[in-house]
């Protein structure tokens, strides 16, 4: 029996007992170095031997709490003869695939600064072109920029309050405490698309398509500095790597269907919309069936969301860019806009306006005359908002020479359909500046077509004549009947 133990004892561990480098895993380990020539990384914990030391493979992410780390720094580039750099620029990747607890800013301060120094030489290294990347270190360097980079990201604060959080960008931003070493590996991998030196037809072996769609779930990042570099990089390669670029815009498509009917949270959809509104810039014309769908399905639908405050700004330029380039599609985009108008949101008409004025800037007069009757029933209610910043902002539409052009060509439909508005506005609104901007309006109208203003205001004259007289009836009739009532309840008694 005592030999059948020490035989067990003695076999060698299964591959189940292993990690994905032949090693012992972690928490079964006495002691793991891993030594390649100047540095030496140790993790003391419990358990068996320690593997053979030629192992190169890319070290275990350290989270820094069960784990001691020591790391002895690798000479610099500058240090060592060129023959030899290749080999350090693996070494200084392998060691930067380290990861460290950064809640406790005073744990490990030696080995974050080490991993910081390291990481420091290997953009200057990118950068400079000192040397052409091997294809192996090319795949070692992305390894460990994914190592870092691609994480669980923490839970955003209106998972720790429940709140709907509409008003985040009043808050302050969340600040990765990681950030000291994350944008060292972001400048790299940035250094690395746009270098002269990196050939797109070997690089898209790792950064493909796989890579890309992790490097898309990261604008979900609460930190604005991550998502600004995300986005510089992400342009980046849509620029450099032909062969993505469908790929990309039909992931940047996804997200956005996921937030429109599904989340409706995500923190970079505004980056987003910045990347496509220099995509879009930059299509052929005639505009493929492809885009103009993209704009249908995706772009006009992302005017549905209660936060659109958040990212508004991008998406009316990336709007604007399509009717640019084609004009045939203004009715198409003021359809959309009429469709997805707020009812009771003052704030997100006021954006709606400012988009429409924009929209209507570059509409001709064919399109504009199919979409101008629901249009301007439009502009009539909000003409009459008792929000003065909305019913302002209508108005100030009569300040665009261009639509006043469009607005005077088709002056025999429109003015019927705002003159109510404006006779309201002069006659009840409790605002002082909506009513100047309204008297200048009606005015503009009277020298436009004094005719037709008169006849507008003869029928309205009329109608409000109907209006009073129905009133008058109304109230006769009510007061015949409390008097039925009245009578009734007497001969009761």
């Amino acid at each position: 029996m005592l030999n059948k133990f020490i035989k067990r004892a003695q076999r060698k561990p299964s591959k189940s007992d292993t990690d994905g480098y032949g090693n012992a895993p972690v928490g079964n380990r006495n002691s793991e170095s891993v030594s390649t020539s100047n540095v030496v990384v140790t993790h003391a914990a419990h358990g068996a031997a320690a593997p053979s030391p030629n192992n190169l493979g890319p070290p275990p992410p350290v989270s820094g709490g069960a784990a001691a780390v020591a790391v002895e720094v690798l000479p610099m580039f500058r240090d060592v003869p060129v023959s030899e750099r290749q080999h350090l620029f693996l070494k200084k990747c392998q060691v930067c695939c380290f990861q460290f607890d950064f809640s406790d800013t005073l744990k490990m301060v030696k080995e974050k600064e080490i991993k910081r120094l390291n990481l420091v030489e290997l953009v200057d290294f990118v950068q400079s072109g000192s040397g052409k990347l091997t294809e192996s270190n090319q795949e070692e360097m992305i390894k460990m920029i994914s190592v870092n980079i691609f994480r669980c990201l923490p839970p955003s604060s209106h998972e720790h309050t429940g709140s709907e959080n509409n008003e985040a960008e009043e808050e302050e931003p969340y600040l990765d405490p990681s950030w000291s070493h994350l944008q060292l590996v972001y400048e790299l991998l940035l250094r690395y698309v746009v270098s002269s030196d990196t050939d797109a037809k070997v690089a898209k072996r790792f950064i493909n398509h796989s890579f890309v769609l992790k490097l898309l779930d990261m604008f979900d990042s609460e930190d604005p500095r991550e998502r600004e570099y995300l986005k510089t990089i992400l342009h980046r390669i849509y620029g450099k790597f032909m062969v993505h670029r469908p790929f990309i815009r039909k992931a940047i498509n996804n997200i956005f269907y996921r937030f429109i009917y599904e989340t409706q949270r995500h923190n970079g959809i505004g980056e987003l919309l910045e990347i496509l509104g220099s995509i879009i810039n930059g299509f052929a014309l005639p505009l493929k069936e492809e885009h103009k769908l993209f704009l249908m399905r995706a772009l006009i639908p992302l005017h549905k969301p209660k936060s659109i405050a958040m990212y508004h700004q991008q998406l009316s330029y990336c709007i604007i860019q399509f009717v640019e380039k084609d004009n045939k599609l203004a009715d198409t985009v003021i359809r959309g806009l009429l469709k997805y108008w707020p009812i009771t949101n003052c704030q997100k008409e006021t954006l709606f306006l400012g988009e429409l004025e924009e929209v209507l800037e570059a509409t001709q007069a064919t399109e504009f005359q199919r979409c101008m009757v629901p249009l301007f029933r439009k502009i009539a209610r909000c003409l009459n908002s008792p929000h003065f910043q909305t019913a302002e902002r209508a108005l100030f539409l009569w300040n665009n020479e261009h639509i006043v052009s469009l607005i005077a060509q088709n002056r025999n439909v429109i003015l019927p359909l705002v003159f109510e508005a404006l006779e309201n506005n002069i006659q009840s609104h409790w605002n002082q500046a909506v009513h100047g901007l309204t008297a200048n309006v009606r005015k503009m109208f009277q020298e436009m077509d004094a005719k037709l203003f008169e006849e507008c205001q003869k029928q309205y004259a009329e109608k409000r004549a109907h209006v009073d007289e129905a009133a008058k009836q109304h109230e006769l009739t009510w007061r015949k009947l409390v008097d039925a009532a009245a009578a009734a309840a007497h001969q009761i008694r």
